[in-house]
């Protein structure tokens, strides 16, 4: 039996977050498409493993273990891989304020402006402007950040560049022009030069798929 199994859809970004993780780390796993709109999140079989009814859910079968929450998932993977924690734990810890960083405005923004140009939902128009204001916000903070330094934490890629980046990567599908960016778009880049790097529309297949 493969190790892992991920739950998912491939148009979330918190599930490819984690398929990108297992992708960089060269860690096989068994995919199970989660179909959101014929509700396949709230039934009874999925709400065992996620009381949330949400994606992604990660399975570990050799620990018995049933994670949610893409972050949390991020950060189990770092341990159980060796890959992508940082060198020490004040690294893993400043990897997390930048994961907990970035489930706000940043996904607020980004990821509703998104849904709304994809037709997934409808905003009225002042929540709408909301939202597009909080993106940009958010990575104009962002790029100033990034003004002199290649990854987000120390010297090397962390789960904290994953993580962010799997929210940034869908600017484009949310109408964004990350030109205005530089930082990020050169921060981006290096993300995408990592070996084993699969875009947005590429890590994740559409339906359920044995490793």
């Amino acid at each position: 039996m493969t190790r892992y199994t991920l739950h998912g859809i491939f148009a979330s970004g918190p599930t490819y977050k984690v398929g990108l993780m297992l992708n960089l780390t060269g860690t096989p796993y068994d995919y199970v498409h989660v179909d959101l709109r014929s509700g396949a999140h709230k039934a009874d079989a999925f709400l065992a493993k996620n009381r949330y009814g949400q994606v992604p859910v990660l399975e570990d079968h050799e620990k018995d273990m049933c994670l949610c929450q893409s972050s949390v998932i991020l950060d189990y993977l770092a341990d159980e891989t060796g890959q992508f924690g940082g060198k020490d734990r004040a690294e893993r810890l400043r990897a997390r304020e930048w994961q907990l960083w970035g489930a706000g405005q940043l996904t607020t923004g980004i990821y509703r402006t998104r849904a709304m140009k994809l037709g997934f939902f409808t905003f009225p128009e002042q929540v709408a402007e909301a939202n597009l204001n909080a993106a940009n916000g958010a990575l104009k903070e962002l790029n100033g950040l990034l003004d002199g330094r290649d990854w987000l934490v120390g010297g090397g890629v962390t789960i904290a560049d994953l993580d962010i980046y799997g929210i940034v990567a869908y600017a484009p599908q949310a109408q964004i022009d990350l030109g205005a960016y530089p930082h990020v778009r050169r921060w981006m880049s290096r993300v995408e030069a990592l070996p084993r790097f699969k875009s947005v529309d590429a890590a994740l297949p559409k339906e359920s798929a044995k490793a």
